[in-house]
């Protein structure tokens, strides 16, 4: 007989969990290593169907507004989806990273036109910053020295990833740092990946979940 983790460690079976963090730090595996053990619905980013991503690591110029709107769009139905359905989700990846980041970073990198910005960044705000958005119950923020996260996006093997200067995953690492030290729109648990490995160490499991109920019950 399965054990009812979520009732172990009182968690509500409606929670909304978050996981987030730079490109390669294990989001999508602890995303579903998570939901699994709390019997959890996953939220996964959509990579393989995503029509601009290729052409983005390829020409950032070109395409880092189709990217954005893509996430946004997509982002927003995928949270009402959630809330919708009743929770009881481990999403992969938030809303809040693509403007603070990844916009933010193609726009002072030039790759993104003020114009388009200001349009992106005005859209954001009118869909997401309002009191209707349902925000997460917890935000997970998954980290861990950045020479590691890039052995692990070669280890991937993604072509459009390894095509990739590595200044611009240096790039990126800063201003995630940057970005969670200043996050305030829900809770968070960050986590070291060297601490916590629930692909390879089961153990990990209970030590994570007593953290969640620590901070979803205060």
């Amino acid at each position: 007989m399965r054990t009812d983790l979520c009732k172990q460690y009182n968690i509500p079976r409606d929670t909304v969990i978050t996981i987030a963090g730079t490109v390669g730090v294990g989001k999508s595996t602890f995303t579903a290593k998570l939901a699994e053990a709390l019997n959890f619905n996953t939220s996964l980013e959509k990579v393989e169907t995503n029509p601009y991503l290729d052409k983005y690591y390829h020409d950032f110029s070109r395409w880092s507004f189709h990217l954005q709107i893509f996430f946004l769009a997509d982002r927003f139905k995928e949270q009402k989806r959630m809330f919708q359905y009743g929770g009881g989700f481990v999403q992969d990846r938030s809303i809040y990273e693509d403007t603070a980041i990844f916009a933010k970073m193609n726009y002072d990198n030039g790759s993104m036109s003020q114009e388009d910005y200001d349009t992106y960044t005005s859209l954001f705000q009118a869909m997401v910053m309002t009191p209707y958005f349902p925000q997460p119950d917890l935000v997970i923020y998954l980290e861990g020295e950045i020479q590691e996260i890039i052995n692990r996006i070669q280890k991937r093997g993604r072509q459009m990833e390894l095509d990739t200067p590595e200044e611009y995953w240096y790039n990126l690492f800063n201003r995630y740092q940057d970005w969670i030290d200043n996050f305030t729109q829900a809770p968070v648990l960050r986590l070291n990946i060297n601490d916590y490995d629930l692909l390879n160490d089961e153990d990990s499991i209970p030590l994570i979940l007593q953290k969640i109920n620590r901070i979803l019950n205060v």
